[in-house]
């Protein structure tokens, strides 16, 4: 509940101090054009009398009625809707009559600045709209298959539009690369035919013109070969933004819905791939198309993906990028950066291609997206009414639409500021869609009462302004709320006027803190609604209200301080009661709660702020007594034990002497309660003991064992002879090791000897080492 309340209490001060703070805007404003432009909450009176109060004539109007303005004189517009200037219903086409699918066409919006006005549009998917289907196709010679198949799914994918529309148009178009290295091999019988039986390469050509005979397209589907390029990325967006922005070459009708059918097994260049040629002149976004060929397609520059999202949308092209599996992530997040488009799973050989064209169309009419092309001056917000009929706030896209269907849009228009005045104009569309609702708005940026003037009016000292929306608008040489001041120089007499009732000493701050009317120079404060509230200073830069607070009381409250005004801070600040300081009296100057155990405050470890201390940091505790971190008392002491009690130690005898606490040396030291035992050692290896305990004026007590702790020397003897003993036995033992491994080797041996004698075989007649003692030559020569 705690938390709750302190909740609710900030939500209360932040809604209080942003009415403040439109308050405050509302009456810097001069004029009424200026006061309904700074917050549409602002409003002018513009009663000739109602200055004379010293209140600001803009305001929001409760705060004018308030404060004496009549209901009659205050000018406040509204933003509004002006008028319908076109608004067919919605429909089907009939006949020579086209469908109608958004309502209404055009409208006019008076807005004035921060203030929205709302309209509602109807959208429908018209049943039987006509379509304008182009396919563009990867025909690099890893898509040949695809090509075979294509040539005889021309009738099929005629067929299948048949079923979408009675009125629908054809195109065929492919492309491969740019013919440049890296992408294309630039030898000249590559360039002439990059594979047996391939066309040479070429960028992107519109091979069909839209048609609506299914035939022609069939047969020039049939005259096309593949080619070939070096590089897996193909010149797919070159293609894409030819026949968006290529509307003649093309043949896209006005009145039908264009869909591009992308297809292709790998991934595509985009912007500054082209630098790899060295091609670097970006791409422009405009037709080049001569005789049916991208003729800028070693000029320019892939075109980005933003760029290409842009014509798309501007031309009303929906993209459907049917691609191999082993793309499919590449083309779904190109899918995400493009408005409409949609993504299908081709097949190795493209067989399932018409599937997919009416697979996508469904998904292309079941959903309605919004977009628009407002200035940054203007914002848009959507709320949508689809099917269910419940309203989804900054939604601009209803899904699962049945052809037929209509769902509705409520658009908010708000103008951030008036900038020039002059109409604007924002396009809203469909995404696809030809069809468009314009919306002219028209800046609200004057009051109708600026319309009548009283030129040399008696309200403004006699004749010397003109009185406009009940304020006076000062003569040459004169300026003042009421025209009451003159000058020599008019020009730097009003500057000076200004500039002597702004703190800075500048014509652009705020006059008179925003709390005043500047007088000939002078400020005069504006009187306060609430009794004993006073603005002071002699720029109303002061109050006695607005300084820092305590229980809820400027300064605590009259018995802690006093809201004064510092006249060199220019500001409020509080002056604080004998006894109190802070910035809102808040605390008190004794410092006795902050006085430790050992009459230090805050144990020496930090500072008294406000009655409590504030530790340094690794001290804890309400007198910053405690450190978990810091070292203990036992090794802060040990040299100085050390020294003293043996002259030992690291510390010379000037240092010694400096030690803070007395060493006592004891024959039998005891460890007494609450006293802790330190062990150290030595250079030599032995151990020195002491104790220590604090006494109450924060002082320790040291006592020290008089005789060190030593370990008993060992005899030399011993450890020659152990070193010794060790080294036979280790050598015993590796000689046994040996003479084990020398035995299995010798078994292992003997025992493969053993059986190649029982496998030997021998001859009945003769040993096969015997050798007889004589040998038998003969003569060749012997009886010849």
């Amino acid at each position: 509940m705690s938390n709750l309340y302190k909740l609710l209490q900030i939500t209360i001060i932040v809604s209080i101090l942003s009415l403040l703070k439109a308050q405050n805007a509302c009456q810097q404003a001069k004029t009424c054009a200026e006061c309904i432009q700074i917050n549409p909450e602002c409003a002018w009176c513009s009663n000739a009398t109602f200055g004379d109060s010293g209140f600001s004539r803009c305001d929001k109007p409760k705060a004018l009625i308030k404060n004496g303005c009549q209901n009659s004189s205050i000018s406040q517009p509204k933003s509004n809707l002006d008028s319908v200037v076109r608004n067919k219903q919605v429909s089907n086409a009939v006949g020579s009559t086209p469908a109608v699918q958004i309502q209404p066409q055009e409208v006019v919006l008076n807005l004035k600045p921060g203030e929205p006005a709302y309209i509602d549009i109807k959208v429908r998917q018209a049943e039987d709209y006509p379509v304008d289907l182009y396919y563009v196709m990867d025909l690099s010679n890893s898509m040949k298959d695809d090509l075979d198949n294509l040539k005889t799914l021309g009738s099929q994918l005629a067929e299948a539009l048949q079923t979408i529309t009675s009125s629908y148009q054809l195109g065929f178009g492919s492309f491969v690369d740019k013919t440049v290295m890296p992408f294309v091999s630039t030898v000249p019988s590559k360039l002439a035919a990059p594979c047996i039986g391939c066309d040479a390469p070429y960028g992107f050509k519109n091979v069909l013109r839209l048609t609506n005979d299914s035939h022609l397209f069939t047969s020039s589907v049939k005259m096309q070969n593949s080619s070939g390029n070096l590089d897996a990325p193909e010149g797919g967006m070159d293609a894409l933004m030819q026949v968006t922005v290529c509307k003649e070459e093309i043949g896209w009708r006005e009145d039908a819905r264009r869909i591009v059918i992308y297809t292709s097994d790998d991934s595509f260049h985009y912007a500054g791939d082209g630098k790899l040629g060295g091609i670097v002149i970006p791409n422009d976004g405009h037709c080049h198309m001569i005789n049916g060929n991208y003729e800028m397609s070693t000029v320019q520059d892939y075109p980005s993906i933003s760029q290409l999202n842009y014509k798309m949308r501007e031309n009303n092209v929906i993209p459907i990028f049917a691609v191999t599996s082993t793309q499919q992530d590449v083309y779904n997040e190109l899918k995400q950066h493009i408005q409409g488009a949609t993504t299908g799973q081709l097949l190795g050989d493209s067989s399932n291609i018409v599937e997919l064209v009416k697979e996508n169309y469904a998904k292309i009419t079941s959903k309605v997206e919004l977009s628009d092309n407002a200035p940054k001056n203007v914002d848009v917000d959507y709320e949508a009414y689809c099917l269910d009929g419940q309203p989804q706030a900054n939604t601009k896209t209803c899904h699962g639409l049945n052809l037929g269907q209509t769902v509705t849009f409520r658009l908010g228009f708000t103008l951030r500021n008036c900038d020039d005045g002059s109409e604007k104009r924002v396009v809203i569309k469909p995404v696809g869609f030809s069809e468009e609702l314009t919306v002219r708005i028209q800046p609200v940026c004057n009051c109708d009462c600026e319309a009548s003037q009283e030129h040399y009016s008696e309200v403004c000292s006699h004749g010397n302004g003109t009185l406009v929306c009940g304020g006076c608008q000062c003569n040459i040489g004169r300026y003042g709320r009421l025209c009451e001041c003159s000058s020599n120089d008019a020009t730097s007499r009003l500057e000076d006027n200004d500039r002597a009732c702004s703190v800075d000493n500048s014509t652009t701050a705020t006059i008179c803190s925003g709390r005043g009317s500047c007088v000939c120079g002078e400020c005069s404060c504006f009187p306060r609604a609430k009794s004993g509230e006073v603005v002071s200073g002699k720029y109303c830069e002061c109050d006695n209200f607005s300084c820092d607070r305590f229980n809820n009381l400027p300064c605590g409250g009259p018995e802690r301080g006093e809201c004064i005004c510092d006249e060199q801070l220019k500001r409020s600040r509080c002056k604080c009661m004998p006894g109190y300081e802070g910035d809102a009296c808040n605390c008190v100057s004794s410092t006795t709660g902050c006085i430790s155990a050992n009459g230090l405050i805050c144990n020496g470890a930090g500072t008294c702020d406000c009655g409590v201390c504030k530790c340094n940091a690794s001290y804890t505790g309400n007198t910053c007594e405690n450190c978990p971190t810091c070292p203990g008392p036992c090794i802060t002491n040990k040299d100085c034990v050390q020294c003293k009690a043996f002259n030992e130690g690291t510390k010379s005898p000037k240092e010694c002497e400096l030690c803070p606490y007395e060493v006592e040396i004891l024959s039998n030291l005891t460890i007494e309660n609450k006293a802790e035992r330190c062990v150290f050692k030595d250079q030599s290896d032995c151990s020195f003991v002491f104790t220590y305990q604090k006494n109450a004026d924060g002082n320790y007590k040291l006592k020290v064992q008089e005789d060190k702790i030593c370990s008993e020397p060992v005899d030399p003897l011993f450890i020659i002879l152990g070193i010794v003993i060790g080294i036979i036995i280790v050598g015993l033992i590796l000689l046994l090791i040996w003479r084990l491994l020398t035995y299995l080797h010798d078994k292992r041996e003997f025992a493969r000897h053993e059986q190649e004698r029982k496998n030997a075989k021998w001859g009945a007649s003769q040993n096969p080492i015997y050798k007889p003692s004589t040998s038998t030559y003969k003569n060749p020569m012997y009886r010849k």
